[in-house]
């Protein structure tokens, strides 16, 4: 199960639309993330990226969600990657964690939390924005729901967007896992899994 299904196009062999997509992926927000797979030096796409180029229009669409999801939610970035890592944790998605864990950490998320999450442990010492947002999304993976109590914390915070916004997040990464999942998309250098398989 190691081998990637959706083989890296270089640039020239992509087709028009293919190649607007791949500008369209690199010129925008992700440009100025350090280790983004948008910014490869030899203009190939790598992570979920390449396989979105396999459906231009769509992975058009897509990407400008997930420049919303990830620039400009009303969460801000901490609180969006904490609710990335718990949707990559549930879809067990290696590539998504192990993109996004760094991230999340460099947006302040403490590394404790993160570990908790990576080994299906509810985490400790979140704040009460940490615990709505983990919550919410916990119960909307797990239980494809969210209580009532659950919602008031989140809209309270962050009002009726804030409840759209995490919807979206969660929505948004479910698929990216399944696209990385269905790819068998590797960490880069041949490095191990970083999500330890739950029992």
């Amino acid at each position: 199960m190691s081998t990637q299904r959706f083989r890296i196009l270089a640039p020239g062999e992509m087709t028009e639309a293919q190649r607007a997509l791949a500008q369209s992926i690199r010129s925008g927000p992700r440009a100025a993330v350090p280790g983004s797979a948008a910014t490869s030096t030899d203009g190939s796409l790598g992570g979920p990226f390449n396989v979105l180029l396999r459906s231009p229009e769509l992975g058009e669409d897509l990407q400008r969600v997930g420049g919303y999801i990830r620039f400009r939610s009303v969460l801000g970035p901490k609180l969006t990657e904490l609710a990335i890592l718990v949707t990559a944790r549930h879809w067990g998605a290696q590539y998504a964690w192990y993109a996004h864990h760094r991230l999340a950490l460099q947006a302040g998320l403490a590394a404790a939390i993160a570990d908790d999450i990576a080994h299906g442990r509810s985490p400790a010492g979140l704040s009460a924005d940490e615990q709505a947002v983990y919550q919410f999304s916990r119960e909307l993976h797990e239980d494809k729901r969210v209580r009532d109590t659950t919602y008031a914390a989140v809209c309270e915070r962050f009002g009726e967007q804030g409840v759209m916004d995490l919807i979206a997040i969660s929505g948004y990464y479910t698929l990216v896992s399944m696209v990385l999942n269905v790819d068998r998309t590797p960490i880069p250098g041949g490095a191990p899994d970083p999500l330890p398989v739950l029992r």
